[in-house]
């Protein structure tokens, strides 16, 4: 028995951000914040995360001019990177993870902290004028904002969807409360994850190669 659903990838497509358009109304946010909301609610479905965002008026302008300036792109685990579409990307973008590099749970295990905490420290030499995109550990989050806190050199843009029920909220509250003058995007409360935040920032990205 041939089961009656939706089979052609391009119609499966149009018919989803069709819904979102049809059902969610948008008027609340900037213009150019519709395209990474719409990416936002096509990864979890959820109709409902526009009330949620907190943002700078400035973030998507910020990142499409460091995206089109070469800049780096650090995302706190490899299900951010695997997300972010290469061919979005300028050849200079060159797009870091280092959560996995094998130093990583010594550092963890020195600073009495998380391999994702750990892993942000590596960031420092990369940090100024990149784009951070945070989907998955709130103590990544944190981390960065104790870097900036510190003095240490400023991304040019901060995407954060850290997700969970331990410091999730609270990591995304600290930075609305204090981006340390970098412009940023985040979804308050437990929701996030990797396919949020790399669905944002391909939004972004795409804004940036037809702009």
């Amino acid at each position: 028995m041939s089961l009656p659903y939706l089979k052609d990838p391009d119609a499966i497509y149009a018919a989803s951000f069709q819904t979102i358009g049809d059902e969610v109304d948008f008027s609340s946010l900037p213009e150019n914040l519709v395209s990474v909301a719409t990416r936002l609610i096509h990864a979890c479905g959820m109709i409902d995360v526009i009330d949620d965002l907190s943002y700078s008026a400035t973030v998507v302008q910020a990142a499409e001019s460091a995206l089109n300036n070469g800049a780096t792109i650090l995302a706190d685990c490899e299900m951010v990177r695997a997300g972010i579409i290469p061919r979005f990307l300028n050849p200079d973008n060159e797009v870091i993870c280092t959560l996995n590099r094998e130093n990583i749970p010594e550092l963890a295990q020195l600073a009495a902290t998380t391999r994702s905490a750990a892993a942000v420290d590596l960031w420092q030499p990369y940090l100024a004028g990149s784009i951070v995109v945070i989907g998955n550990a709130p103590t990544a989050l944190f981390r960065l904002l104790e870097l900036l806190e510190q003095g240490c050199p400023k991304p040019a843009a901060i995407l954060g969807f850290p997700v969970g029920f331990v410091g999730a909220a609270e990591s995304k509250q600290a930075l609305a409360a204090n981006p340390h003058n970098v412009p940023f995007i985040c979804l308050q409360g437990r929701r996030g994850g990797s396919a949020m935040a790399s669905g944002a920032f391909n939004a972004i990205a795409i804004e940036a190669m037809t702009s």
